[in-house]
């Protein structure tokens, strides 16, 4: 992630990262900050955001913090500020509104929520923690609707929607919850992003108007990554569909997944596309093509080919043939020159 900063076009250099929950193990205590997350991400030259997941939440027992106060502290300060967890090191708490809120970056709109505790299911509204998340979510679509937003949408959350396979499960009672506000405001996201699970996993869901939403899980970050089959299984196949198109539930299909080696995402945005590539850590810092990717056109909604942008190379070549073509003719001069004497 750090050789992401190595670009020579400026435009390709990222921007600030968006972790998907988990920030430390096994409890989300302050004990556990500088080891787990600011030790690691000292020479990430870019703000970092963050999703609250189950672990952050988590307390032990045997401490005397409440759920979420030490993510809270680091980053839903009430200003720019270094946390005691920082150590000597000069990253300052991000000021996040909250667990849920909204980020607005070029061209990208994240609605984010916090999915609770539980190892599963995720949990976004039930009666002991009411309905605040979706009254929230309810109202950040609305605003993209008002605002005729047409930039890219993406929700972003701890436990994924689907899984293949593995030790986490689908959180059907929270998607339901979520489908029925996209339904009733009129808005839908462009992909949906989670983490949870150990491993890489990419969906496609197809609505029954033939938008398509790609459904991402990069869980495996930093910690313990999970095969998807164990016990002698065979590898999966991918792709096949895990969820046939019937009345109340759409078409989602299994694409890609990596449960082999640690990762991440990079998002590339501009007003026409949105396009989610995942490279595995293994590649080292000297590769810079994904190990898989997906792109979705913002005005069609469904999946297309990439427009690959001109980063400066057909210019560049195009100098270099001219100065050949220039030390060319003046060698020819000079040979000329001589010739005459």
């Amino acid at each position: 992630m750090v050789s992401d900063f190595d670009e020579i076009d400026p435009a390709e250099v990222p921007q600030f990262n968006f972790l998907l929950g988990d920030i430390v193990y096994s409890f989300g205590e302050a004990q556990y900050y500088y080891d787990q997350f600011y030790e690691p991400y000292r020479d990430y030259h870019a703000p970092i955001l963050a999703v609250a997941g189950n672990h952050d939440g988590m307390i032990s027992p045997l401490q005397h913090e409440k759920s979420l106060q030490a993510f809270l502290r680091n980053f839903c300060s009430d200003c720019f500020k270094v946390s005691p967890e920082a150590g000597n090191l000069s990253r300052t708490a991000q000021i996040q509104p909250g667990v849920f809120f909204t980020f607005e970056a070029p061209f990208v709109r994240i609605i984010t929520l916090y999915s609770n505790t539980l190892e599963d299911p995720g949990v976004i509204a039930n009666a002991d923690i009411g309905n605040s998340q979706l009254d929230f979510l309810r109202s950040a679509l609305t605003r993209v609707k008002k605002e005729r937003y047409s930039g890219a949408l993406i929700f972003a959350h701890h436990h994924p929607s689907y899984v293949v396979r593995g030790r986490h499960g689908w959180s059907i009672e929270m998607q339901q919850q979520i489908d029925t506000i996209c339904d009733e405001v009129g808005v839908w996201p462009h992909a949906d992003l989670a983490g949870h699970a150990h491993n890489y996993q990419r969906f496609t869901r197809t609505r029954p108007d033939g938008t398509q939403i790609p459904y991402i899980v990069c869980g495996n970050g930093g910690h313990n990554v999970q095969r998807l089959t164990t016990n002698g299984q065979p590898p999966l196949r991918a792709p096949q569909l895990i969820q046939p198109a019937s009345n109340g539930t759409d078409a989602v299909a299994f694409e890609n997944y990596d449960d082999q080696n640690y990762g991440y995402l990079r998002i590339v945005a501009n007003s026409a596309q949105l396009r989610i590539e995942y490279h595995s850590a293994s590649d080292g810092p000297h590769t810079k093509a994904p190990d898989d990717s997906v792109t979705v056109d913002l005005t069609a909604r469904q999946l297309s080919h990439y427009a690959a942008r001109d980063s400066g190379i057909f210019a560049l070549a195009s100098q270099i043939h001219a100065l050949a073509d220039t030390n060319t003719i003046a060698k020819a001069q000079t040979k000329r020159r001589k010739k005459g004497k």
